[in-house]
This record gives C-alpha cells, sequence and structure tokens, in this order.
C-alpha cells in the first residue's frame, strides 16, 4: 500500500471501530496489550477512533513476559492516551495446576493462557461495559495461528483483513514506534516462543505465499504455497462457529443506520 492508500485504510478502520462501538450501545474498548505490533496497531487505532480516554488497554503478563514488553506496552498506551493497567495472570494459570492429571507442556499451558487472557478481558469488559478488541491479522487468522475462544475471540477484530506486512504501513503510519516494529513476533506464551519458528515461515513468505495463492485461484506454485495452503485448510474449523446447519439460514434482526 501507498501512502495515500494506507491513510485511507486507517480512517476506514476507524470509521468501522466507531460504527461497531455504536451498533452494539457502547462507548468503550477493553483490548489486550502485549507489546508487539498487532496489538500496538489495533490500541491505536481504537484510540483515534473513540478517544484514548474510552479505550482501556490490560496488559496481561505470566512469568514467562519479558519486562521490556510491559514497558512498550506502557509507553505505547501512554502515546495514545490509553488507559494502562498490569493484571498478572501467573496466580490464575497456576491454579490451573490441581486439576486432575494435569500436564505442563508448552502446547497447552500456551493455550490456557490464553484462555485465561480473553476471560480476564471479557470481565473487564462485561464489568464496565464495553466491546472488547481483537488483535488478530489476516495472515495469523487465515493459518490458524491462534488459540480457539482465546486470542481469537473479540467483539470486534479491525486488523482481521491485514495481511502481516499491512500492519507493519499502517504502525508506520500512525506512529507506533520502532522498537515495537521491528520487535520478534511473539505470542508471549512460553519462554524464548516465536511466531515464525513455530510456524516454520516468515511472515514475509506468508504473506507472499497468501497473495499468490489467491491470485491462482488457491492453486499452489511451489512446495512452501503448498504446505502454507495446507494450514489453510487444515485450520478451516477455527474460522467458523461450532455449526448447526439445520439454523444456518436463520435472520437476525441488526441495529440500522438512521
Amino acid at each position: 500500500m501507498n501512502e495515500e492508500c494506507i491513510s485511507c485504510e486507517c480512517q476506514k478502520i476507524e470509521n468501522m471501530i466507531r460504527h461497531t462501538i455504536w451498533s452494539a450501545g457502547k462507548s468503550r474498548i477493553v483490548i489486550g496489550i502485549s507489546g508487539g505490533i498487532d496489538s500496538a496497531v489495533a490500541a491505536g487505532l481504537s484510540a483515534k477512533a473513540i478517544g484514548g480516554e474510552n479505550v482501556y488497554g490490560y496488559m496481561l503478563p505470566s512469568d514467562v513476559t519479558p519486562k521490556e514488553d510491559i514497558e512498550d506496552g506502557k509507553a505505547l498506551c501512554e502515546k495514545f492516551g490509553i488507559n494502562f493497567s498490569v493484571v498478572p495472570i501467573t496466580d490464575i494459570q497456576k491454579a490451573f495446576e490441581r486439576l486432575p492429571g494435569y500436564e505442563d507442556t508448552d502446547y497447552l499451558r500456551g493455550n490456557l493462557m490464553a484462555r485465561i487472557r480473553m476471560t480476564t478481558l471479557y470481565y473487564f469488559a462485561n464489568r464496565d461495559n464495553a466491546l472488547v478488541c481483537g488483535t488478530s491479522n489476516r495472515s495469523e487468522y487465515l493459518l490458524g495461528y491462534s488459540t480457539k475462544h482465546g486470542d481469537d475471540s473479540a467483539d470486534i477484530q479491525p486488523l482481521l483483513h491485514l495481511l502481516k506486512k499491512n500492519v507493519r504501513a499502517v504502525a508506520h503510519e500512525i506512529g507506533v514506534t520502532e522498537e515495537i516494529i521491528e520487535k520478534k513476533p511473539s505470542a508471549g506464551l512460553y519462554k524464548g516462543q516465536s511466531d515464525e519458528e513455530e510456524l516454520g515461515f516468515s511472515y514475509d513468505t506468508i504473506d507472499k505465499a497468501i497473495e499468490n495463492l489467491e491470485e491462482n485461484g488457491w492453486k499452489a506454485g511451489n512446495d512452501e504455497e503448498e504446505a502454507i495452503l495446507k494450514m489453510i485448510v487444515n485450520s478451516a474449523h477455527k474460522r467458523t462457529g461450532a455449526p448447526n446447519l439445520l439454523n444456518i439460514g436463520k435472520i437476525h434482526p441488526a441495529r440500522q443506520s438512521q
């Protein structure tokens, strides 16, 4: 996207955020702050859309969260005038150790933390009559790189149509710091965790493959595209709600613009 397109895209996202908040009869947003680029962009756009005083950013660190992530998250919220709180989730996480047959692996712990964070954000949103803003981008969404009913759960997903490279472009446009933009992508689910290492590809490779697959009717042209297409197909269940085909055509009312 060129600079003009990026500016227009930001305006469209901000308008979408305002409309979603209005149509739900709310005035506030709750968002999880990680210190990374996705939450920074989603939080920044939310603040520009409805005012930072109406955005509540919650840093939900575990015992493996780097100190610099907390500092970056705090600095981001100060920049955009967002309310900022740090709510550690370690004690909540440890409570699950009392479950019968509890096992502690990176996979189980990572998904557990994502769901604890989701539950915590929704508690604050319910308490404060707010909507939860998600931070998922299109690259992660298509590959299923999220925890079901965890970090994929939100009332609004302002970045869901943007590939990772587009998120970076928007980050530059709205003034996110280079420290956050250039930070190694990580969900912070366990010590040393890296998005790109888990996915097996860099985001640049993933974005290029997605664009090529779309242009070619979702037909892979090389081994990398084949592997990424397989991830997209295998994660399709993450992009749909629990199915009930008998109810699929039911129409629900929506608030109409005046």
